[in-house]
């Protein structure tokens, strides 16, 4: 639940703030000699306090947005009359090529009344005519610095870079970042050349200086960053640019609960508090930040609260308002179990995401099915399940398509999406999930083994070292998994020359799985893909 802003942490940002200019020796912020308390304030010097409702990496689930609806009216029911408030999106709100879902997105962020969102990567998923023209009653801001669009672009008019927010008479600075590494994280690449996003975040920085350099000399003094840049870089952000004070961040999808130094507390080149936020990603989980900041506009105390987005029920005004996009979901079955999703997406092997693949593998009569582990944003739940439910699961609208590919093809895209993504701290890119197939792995990155699986449950090892070139395989998959590089399989040429192609994503053919069964559906890892713990390398020692 949302604490109160008269309830603040023991994190005392002023005691830090004047330590650190003790230690950084900056003779023209002298140190007090009063145990480092916060000033009194006099009547004329009465500190300002704002309460900050944000997400991000919300990913189009429209069930949990249907959920943040409730978590938003208990917000704005708390807190004095003299109390700030404002609500954010740090952007990857929306998600996918399904224009329904970013139109119930849209709608959600106006019932939300949020003033402002940056553009994420996904809100870039659709062509920018298409864009604009689900968002063009759009209530609140779209921020983006680094994006510079061409002129006759369509989104042009509608990215800002920054803008102020005032309230009960205090002006607050907004800015807004888009991800600099936004090419790697599109399927529409051709659209890229035409945003013109600055992928130099050195560049960005001096930029970003400069237009809180502009707003100061406007009066303002508080500036917040909606930031869809990661997490790294939103504390280079931090500790370079001067008159940055809350940076709520996105993109990478870390969860900063509470406040802690060199983890969501940095310093300005001034010595002066810097809060970073990021509440993980799904919509699982909101933030509220509550801050103090003294007249000259510096935070002198912070309280950051995450809380949990399912305990909160479905709004039912949200709900009405999205089908009225969606249409009315229909009952496809019954889910009777289903295992936790794993706590490692990228790299492991994920139960929900099996059976998304053995329906695939089913339902279009196909050798082998895969998808890339990301491309899952929910999970099965106990119960009955609808379409929507599904859709919410998979919701990037890409497009089932089956294909033939060669072993040597297969295996070397599994090795290659292993070797990434294992190289990688946070696992992304993510391995590849399977049907019909079954493969270890070392957790440093190397192919240990693979078999293929036949419909009658038949296992037959692949020579992993010498795999072949004249035998083929067909494969149930989605374009994007089949041909990028960085995210899938990578062969382009192949879902050139695809066997089928269907103008849905993998949510319909789950649906028509589910009915097809005769009993309850149980989801659960059957040990396909494992990782172990020796490589070949050190196995011996």
């Amino acid at each position: 639940m949302i604490n109160n802003i008269n309830a603040y942490s023991n994190t005392n940002l002023f005691k830090a703030y004047y330590q650190k200019n003790a230690q950084n020796k900056k003779p023209h912020q002298p140190v007090p000699n009063n145990n480092y308390s916060t000033p009194a304030h006099s009547p004329d010097n009465k500190p300002v306090r704002a309460s900050i409702f944000y997400i991000n990496d919300v990913h189009g689930q429209n069930i949990r947005m249907e959920r943040l609806v409730n978590a938003i009216n208990q917000f704005d029911t708390k807190n004095s009359p003299d109390t700030d408030k404002m609500k954010f999106a740090s952007g990857d709100i929306m998600l996918g090529e399904d224009e329904k879902h970013v139109k119930v997105a849209d709608k959600f962020l106006n019932l939300g009344g949020f003033y402002a969102t940056a553009l994420g990567n996904h809100e870039c998923d659709l062509p920018t005519d298409k864009f604009v023209n689900l968002i063009k009653d759009k209530q609140y801001k779209i921020l983006g610095l680094n994006m510079k669009p061409d002129t006759a672009n369509p989104i042009t008019p509608y990215i800002e870079k920054s803008y102020i927010q005032e309230i009960n008479g205090n002006k607050y600075g907004i800015i807004g970042l888009v991800p600099p590494d936004l090419h790697v994280h599109v399927k529409l690449q051709e659209h890229l050349p035409h945003l013109n996003i600055e992928q130099n975040f050195d560049k960005t920085v001096a930029e970003v200086q400069k237009e809180v350099d502009r707003l100061e000399k406007q009066g303002v003094n508080k500036i917040i960053v909606l930031s869809h840049s990661g997490y790294r870089h939103d504390q280079q952000l931090a500790n370079n640019v001067k008159g940055i004070d809350i940076i709520l961040g996105a993109h990478t999808h870390n969860l900063l609960d509470g406040i802690e130094e060199n983890k969501n507390l940095f310093y300005s080149p001034d010595g002066e508090p810097v809060i970073i936020t990021q509440a993980g990603r799904d919509g699982k989980n909101f933030g509220v930040l509550n801050v103090e900041f003294n007249n000259k506009g510096v935070i002198t105390k912070a309280q950051n609260n995450i809380g949990k987005t399912d305990s909160y029920g479905r709004n039912l005004i949200a709900r009405g308002e999205f089908e009225k996009i969606l249409g009315k979901p229909e009952v496809v079955g019954v889910i009777k179990s289903a295992e936790k999703y794993p706590e490692d997406l990228y790299g492991q092997e994920n139960p929900h995401c099996d059976f998304i693949v053995d329906a695939l593998r089913k339902e279009l009569n196909t050798d082998i099915a895969v998808m890339n582990s990301a491309n899952i944003r929910g999970q099965f739940e106990t119960g009955r399940i609808d379409t929507r439910d599904l859709a919410i699961i998979s919701p990037f609208a890409n497009k089932v398509a089956v294909v033939e590919a060669t072993e040597e093809e297969i295996v070397n895209a599994i090795k290659s999406r292993i070797k990434a993504s294992m190289n990688s701290k946070s696992h992304r890119p993510g391995i590849v999930q399977v049907s019909g197939l079954k493969y270890d792995f070392s957790k440093n990155g190397e192919l240990l083994s693979m078999k293929f699986v036949d419909k009658n449950g038949n296992e037959t090892p692949i020579d992993i070292n010498n795999p072949r070139k004249d035998k083929m395989y067909t494969i149930a998959s989605d374009d994007y998994c089949i041909t990028s590089k960085d995210m899938g399989l990578g062969l382009p040429h192949r879902y050139n020359n695809a066997l089928k192609k269907f103008d849905f994503d993998k949510d319909i053919i789950v649906g028509e799985y589910i009915k097809h069964q005769k009993d309850p559906v149980e989801i659960k890892a059957d040990g396909r893909i494992k990782m172990i713990n020796n490589d070949s390398s050190n196995s011996a020692a």
